[in-house]
């Protein structure tokens, strides 16, 4: 009798407790027919959510091994690239376990074969994003604090994600720049070898003026002007012989390329104000216009309309 009370507790945890939860992670839905059937069950969705949280806890222990001795520029890019590394990952958990749960991925895959092409056509602007913002990350074409010019407009990098990049303009509006332009168009950087760059301002002259005059004027305003760099030296440059004007430019050079058009304007007030002083005008475009006639005048046409005017 004592042997068989320990049987039928066995049987009864074999055949009712396990046997319930069997049929219970049994449930599900089930798609075709015959070999090509695919079982969608409660028990398939359990272990594909304990296989991506295993796969959860497995990629952040890794990210903050890699990550732990990164500066804090490069730890935030690796991240940006490890976000999407992790996607491509659980892509491969979920098929590598349906594959050990017995269901065959290729007629996963065959099914959703439209599905994939049509998010491919719908998401090519994003994966190409996305692309852009690896390389941008692995090559360090991009910088954050680096100026750059795109579509006429000059801004600040101050943040670069996987996808967009985003700069501030001078007049404090956010340009979003997709990361795809960065390796298809082409893209200015003011600031990617060093932080100076070298700018000019140009004006012109009347004939006749004295240009060595004018070259002495330019040079000492660009050497008097605050925030432009003494080394090297700014310079001047008769640049042509315009169709109204002599041209010239005063060259210099700057360590905050963001904040020149101040240092353009200060220098153009003190450049009027000087020309001025020593009667140098900066001429503005003119010209002679030269009517031809094919007959001459009608006057009393033009007798007939000032009278129909002044009536």
């Amino acid at each position: 009798m004592y042997q068989e009370e320990p049987n039928k507790v066995v049987e009864v945890i074999e055949q009712d407790i396990w046997g319930a939860i069997k049929e219970f992670l049994q449930l599900g839905i089930g798609y075709g027919k015959g070999d090509q059937r695919i079982e969608i069950t409660i028990g398939l969705l359990i272990v594909l959510s304990l296989a991506l949280i295993l796969t959860t806890f497995i990629l952040k222990w890794l990210r903050s091994l890699l990550t732990r001795r990164m500066e804090n520029d490069d730890r935030l890019k690796f991240i940006s690239v490890f976000k999407f590394i992790r996607y491509v990952v659980y892509v491969i958990v979920i098929l590598f376990t349906m594959s050990a749960a017995g269901i065959n991925i290729t007629l996963v895959l065959t099914a959703s074969a439209a599905l994939f092409v049509g998010l491919g056509l719908a998401l090519q602007e994003l994966f190409q994003d996305i692309i852009g913002g690896i390389f941008i990350i692995l090559d360090k074409s991009l910088h954050v604090g680096d100026i750059i010019e795109v579509d006429g407009k000059v801004g600040k990098v101050y943040e670069i994600k996987l996808r967009t990049t985003r700069a501030i303009t001078r007049d404090d509006k956010v340009i979003i720049i997709p990361n795809h332009h960065f390796i298809s168009d082409i893209i200015y950087n003011y600031t990617q070898n060093h932080k100076t760059t070298r700018e000019k301002v140009v004006v012109g002259v009347a004939y006749g003026s004295d240009v060595n005059l004018v070259t002495k004027i330019l040079e000492e305003i660009a050497e008097e002007q605050k925030g432009l760099m003494k080394n090297p030296k700014p310079f001047v440059l008769f640049d042509d012989f315009g169709d109204s004007a002599l041209m010239f430019s005063v060259h210099f050079f700057i360590s905050d390329s963001f904040t020149d058009p101040r240092v353009k304007s200060e220098m153009r007030y003190k450049i009027d104000a000087k020309f001025r002083e020593h009667n140098i005008s900066i001429p503005f475009p003119q010209r002679d216009v030269h009517i031809y006639q094919h007959a001459p005048f009608q006057h009393k046409a033009v007798e007939d309309t000032a009278k129909r005017n002044d009536q």
